[in-house]
């Protein structure tokens, strides 16, 4: 009876666990069967050309008997693995600094005030970083880099605003910063106190003590604070939809940094920018297309951060 009554919350973690994945299963299958049909009629272009601003109108006026499901969405692709890479660089550095500031060079109290307001930033709705970004990021961007001449050479392409790439990317980066920060305090905590005054008895500095014992032992941590960040950039869509611009331009090596000036549409963002069309079969199938195509990223995301992570371990002696 006693072993029954122990195996009974295992029955239930066991169960719970299966409907969780039944649940993720039941996501995959749902919406790459609703975009099924783009990927069939686009083949290969869908990852290799551009043009879905176009073809989004084109699919919303089509008919019914002959609806248009060929569209190209590299812009959206590239727009949407720019804006998450810069940002989470950007965070990364942020949140490694400031992370390290909290826990190595305040004081407890301060530490657990500073704790506490970025735990407080990361619960803020994505809503709000886009009206501030609205406010605030969008007319300094195009104040400090958006001269008149570049708007007249360019107009013939897009219309150069502070509604652009670069705004996406900073309000992007401030709004995944307190997680990384946020898992990375959490992280560096755990580092053992016996390593760090291994470190002081043998005359090292408090940064070398950091920079070659409390961050390598760190760095799992880090790590996953990275992978949930970049999810969570590659899945926002209020925040960036109100800043980016919504053009799904692709960007080219000739342009530079006016790549960063151009509008963009992440993926996330079309979905939201193009969902009061969807009574139009074709730009439903076009926009589950457009989820696929993130469940499809985040994936191969989680892969390689996962492989990154078990590498990192192995080579520090954690894993066998």
């Amino acid at each position: 009876m006693k072993d029954k009554v122990f195996d009974f919350p295992k029955l239930v973690i066991n169960v719970l666990s299966a409907v969780s994945i039944a649940m993720i299963v039941f996501i995959f299958i749902f919406i790459f069967y609703k975009a099924m049909p783009v990927f069939t009629n686009s083949g290969i272009q869908y990852f290799t050309k551009g043009g879905f601003d176009t073809q989004i109108n084109e699919a919303f006026y089509s008919s019914a008997a002959e609806p248009m499901l060929n569209f190209g969405m590299l812009g959206l692709i590239a727009g949407t693995v720019m804006t998450t890479f810069f940002a989470l660089i950007f965070a990364t550095i942020i949140g490694i600094g400031a992370a390290v500031t909290i826990s190595e060079y305040s004081g407890k109290e301060v530490s657990v005030i500073l704790t506490s307001v970025v735990r407080l930033l990361a619960s803020i709705p994505s809503v709000i970083f886009g009206l501030i970004g609205l406010i605030t990021v969008v007319p300094f961007v195009e104040k400090l880099f958006i001269t008149v001449d570049m708007q007249i050479k360019f107009l013939d392409r897009f219309q150069m605003t502070g509604l652009n790439m670069l705004s996406a990317i900073i309000v992007l980066t401030f709004m995944i910063a307190p997680t990384i920060i946020s898992l990375s305090v959490d992280a560096i905590n755990s580092v053992p106190h016996s390593l760090k005054e291994t470190g002081y008895s043998f005359g090292m500095t408090k940064f070398r003590v950091i920079y070659k014992i409390v961050l390598p032992y760190s760095r799992s941590g880090i790590i996953a604070g990275m992978i949930l960040g970049a999810g969570r950039g590659i899945g926002e869509a209020i925040a960036v939809s109100m800043v980016c611009g919504g053009l799904g331009i692709i960007p080219t090596a000739k342009l530079g940094f006016i790549n960063f000036l151009a509008p963009t549409l992440p993926l996330s963002s079309a979905i939201i920018n193009k969902s009061e069309a969807m009574g139009s079969y074709a730009v439903e199938a076009a926009l589950f297309s457009c989820g696929a195509t993130l469940l499809l990223l985040g994936t191969i995301l989680s892969l390689l951060a996962r492989y990154i992570e078990k590498k990192i371990r192995k080579g520090s002696g954690l894993d066998v």
